[in-house]
């Protein structure tokens, strides 16, 4: 149960109709296979930007119109790239505290934070039922200010001044909606407190927002449909530090913002189209853009841009996320959870958020039955080895360093992407066959003298 789409979901013919259209123009061709402009392709922009507007629309609870402006948008190789061109403008590995990451975390982050150089300054951040403990936050937050200045770390020491960008004293990484791997959506009222939380403590809130645009209601019984879901139901980090309190341009801010928003087609077109967008305010956004690996080559991924501006402006993408990816992934993750609730819910499994109206991404994360002998690591290799089915143990998604704290051997991570609907149930099927043993064992084993707790750990 891999974490990545299915190839059959690919919109392989759009893809080539694309790629066509750009080559066959001879003004975008030229273009195309030139460096770039740092922000990226200005038709992209402003592709981009009119897509997220009519999708995000209205941005904020306060009622303020919004539009995606072409200034608060840079063009990026992806997330994954993006972040850690963020971390190198925006960050000193001295004098920025932590990295603060909400967890169960994306596991193939740490290693951007770690090549940043924060090594053991990566802090998980549990989630609630509302996404994220915000009282956790904030108190680790005020004990990390605190040790800070009793440390003297009053400025950056690696990072010299630059107009171009600042140094953060926190960066704050997290999922909002649909997160990897729990699958999480962190709530309106949560999402406001962690603006202003980032705001009193000098903090980026970095959200990947890779799966807004895949979602759909969660069942028949709540009331909606696909047709409600081309407009987002939740707005995201930056749309509401644009615009509460003040706003990021209110008096006393630097004009850098708070929060931004790192998006990625690899998730809606294809793991392979590397092209992605930061957005955020207009300062941040050209900071990103001056990142030196940027101006030493112009706008990363200019070629794709060139195919992603037609997949926009057609209207293939908004149609094949609409008529094809709601629909298909909607089907697994039904199909996935009658069987969880057919074959692990009776064994004790239990379900994040089971209330939602609206569901989405890839992912399902499960809680193990309770007791001491139910361990995450033991269940995935006896998945594999008894019933060769793969399931990603609760261990992966610990924050190094911050395990012993924040620790997840009590779950598993299963994946709806990737299988087929009949695949999906028969994979559920045979993790139930190995849990209802280790269950029949655990009673077995209480009854004599010889079992060894150890055997589960």
């Amino acid at each position: 149960m891999r974490g990545w789409p299915n190839p059959a979901l690919f919109p392989k013919q759009a893809l080539q109709d694309a790629a066509n259209a750009a080559l066959s123009d001879p003004t975008t061709s030229s273009e195309a296979l030139e460096y770039g402009p740092d922000p990226g392709w200005e038709p992209c922009r402003k592709a981009v930007a009119n897509w997220l507007t009519e999708f995000y629309r209205p941005a904020d609870h306060e009622g303020e119109s919004y539009s995606s402006d072409v200034a608060r948008l840079c063009i990026t190789g992806g997330a994954s790239q993006n972040l850690g061109c963020m971390l190198s403008v925006y960050t000193d590995p001295e004098y920025t505290r932590n990295i603060w990451i909400v967890a169960p975390a994306y596991f193939l982050a740490f290693r951007i934070f770690e090549d940043a150089g924060f090594a053991g300054k990566m802090r998980a951040v549990p989630e609630d039922e509302d996404g994220v403990d915000l009282t956790y936050l904030r108190r680790e937050l005020e004990e990390s200010e605190q040790k800070a200045k009793a440390e003297g770390k009053d400025r950056p020491r690696y990072k010299l001044a630059r107009r171009r960008a600042k140094v953060y004293k926190h960066i704050i990484y997290c999922v909002p909606t649909f997160a990897n791997p729990s699958s999480r959506t962190m709530s309106l009222q949560h999402r406001t407190e962690m603006v202003r939380i980032a705001r009193d403590y000098d903090a980026l809130l970095v959200a990947d927002d890779v799966y807004d645009f895949l979602q759909w209601p969660a069942a028949e019984r709540s009331g909606r449909s696909l047709d409600d879901m081309e407009r987002a139901h939740l707005p995201r980090l930056t749309d509401i530090d644009r615009v509460i309190d003040g706003g990021s341009d209110r008096n006393g801010a630097d004009g850098f913002g708070n929060a931004c928003s790192n998006g990625s087609f690899s998730k809606i077109v294809a793991p392979g189209v590397r092209v992605g967008w930061v957005e955020g305010t207009p300062k941040f956004a050209y900071g990103v853009s001056q990142c030196g690996t940027t101006r030493s080559g112009g706008a990363p991924s200019q070629l794709t841009s060139t195919y992603m501006t037609h997949l926009l402006t057609s209207g293939a993408l908004p149609k094949h996320i609409r008529h094809t990816l709601q629909p298909a992934y909607a089907r697994r993750y039904a199909s996935l959870m009658r069987a969880i609730e057919t074959h692990l819910v009776p064994l004790g499994f239990t379900l994040p958020q089971p209330n939602r109206e609206v569901v989405g991404g890839y992912f399902v994360w499960l809680a193990l039955p309770e007791g001491s002998k139910w361990n995450a690591d033991k269940l995935a290799a006896r998945c594999r080895t008894e019933e060769n089915v793969i399931v990603a143990p609760g261990g992966l998604f610990e924050v190094p360093g911050d395990g012993e704290r924040v620790s997840f051997e009590g779950h598993i991570r299963l994946c709806f992407a990737w299988e087929d609907e009949r695949s999906l149930v028969d994979g559920v099927k045979r993790v139930g066959r190995v849990a209802a043993r280790i269950r029949d064992e655990d009673a077995g084993d209480q009854g004599s003298q010889g079992f060894d707790a150890d055997s589960f750990k």
